[in-house]
């Protein structure tokens, strides 16, 4: 299957695990479109406003260190192979190939909602994570701005944020993030995968370039912003000779520290990356796979608290221990800073107090 440039997904298949139909030729005249009308014009994006009723989604899962994040945006034009997020597009009845990346939902109303939900009497502070699920920073926050909107709020608030990101956009934030790196409110966390530009072409088509990234952990670093690099995620046989390097680039930059997860393929997204190997790396396709179901407990994707952030197996050793000696080897081997949650004061409204 040929890819498509500048997009991740080289198809659009659609999902069954929601009981959606999946299309099949049956002799019509979509099935002769492109043969008649030659190859199909490029998937364009567009934008679909979504009026959520709440905007904090809540989490108990063991495995990370926040119980609570917040995605302004549904989908990512970013294009990432791999993303794990893809699944969810199929409860819009839409394909988590091509329709993730190219059919975008915004949530304008996440503004007042957050501000809503802060104002609670019963809310309990803790780090609010932005980033868990598409990218806050993707090419649609410059006309959008919603996830600068919501950091206002945040930083008005004095609540405690993880922001994660791999775009330099980030920067456009840099005045309300320096703001609340002082008070120790929040660390960002910048995700770089691979520092060859033909691999990060491929495999996250519309996400900045690694050496974009890298200067805005710079940038950051020399804000006084606490700012860490995910090396994720980890693809055997394509990325994981580049781990020491990235860790290299990462400390010479001014990151903190830096962490790493293997890749998951969960539900669609191993089908995808398959193809995804067959357009861009045949004549590794079959290697590649096989270590990760290696890492994976002989499955494509192994769901488990705790073991799908970390692999299992000698292969999962291996990384970890080339992990943890590049951290050493550069001075990276620092955890990211706890945020306060002390300094919270909830929104004010439209009647500011006196005081």
């Amino acid at each position: 299957m040929p890819a498509i440039k500048g997009r991740g997904a080289p198809a659009n298949p659609s999902s069954a695990r929601f009981n959606l139909p999946q299309r099949e030729a049956d002799g019509d005249w979509l099935d002769e479109a492109e043969a008649i009308d030659g190859a199909a014009p490029p998937p364009r994006t567009s934008v679909t406003v979504e009026h959520p009723r709440t905007i904090i989604t809540r989490n108990s899962s063991p495995d990370i260190g926040f119980d609570r994040s917040l995605n302004a945006y549904r989908g990512c034009e970013h294009g990432c192979i791999y993303c794990f997020a893809r699944p969810s597009h199929a409860w819009h009845d839409l394909s988590p190939g091509l329709d993730f990346e190219t059919k975008l939902f915004a949530k304008p109303d996440a503004v007042a909602l957050l501000r809503a939900e802060l104002g609670k009497p019963g809310y309990r502070v803790a780090p609010l994570a932005m980033g868990t699920n598409t990218d806050p920073y993707q090419p649609i926050e410059k006309d959008w701005r919603i996830t600068r909107q919501c950091v206002e709020v945040l930083a008005e608030c004095r609540h405690p944020l993880f922001l994660t990101t791999k775009s330099d956009r980030v920067l456009r934030d840099i005045d309300l993030l320096q703001a609340m790196a002082r008070d120790s409110l929040v660390v960002v966390m910048i995700s770089i995968t691979s520092l060859d530009a033909h691999v990060a072409r491929t495999l996250e088509p519309r996400a900045p370039h690694p050496e974009k990234r890298l200067a805005a952990v710079r940038a950051l670093s020399e804000a006084g912003i606490p700012v860490h690099v995910n090396v994720a995620p980890v693809i055997p046989a394509i990325t994981d000779h580049e781990i020491d390097a990235i860790i290299a680039r990462a400390a010479q930059a001014g990151a903190r520290g830096a962490n790493f997860i293997p890749v998951r393929l969960p539900h669609e997204v191993a089908p995808l990356f398959r193809a995804w190997l067959d357009a861009h790396y045949p004549d590794r396709a079959g290697k590649v796979m096989a270590i990760i179901r290696e890492l994976r407990g002989g499955r494509d994707n192994d769901p488990r608290f705790h073991s799908r952030m970390k692999g299992q197996g000698v292969w999962a050793d291996l990384l970890r221990m080339r992990f943890r000696k590049a951290l050493a080897r550069h001075g990276l081997p620092r955890p990211a800073p706890p945020l306060r949650s002390d300094l919270f004061r909830p929104p004010q409204g439209a009647q500011y107090s006196l005081f």
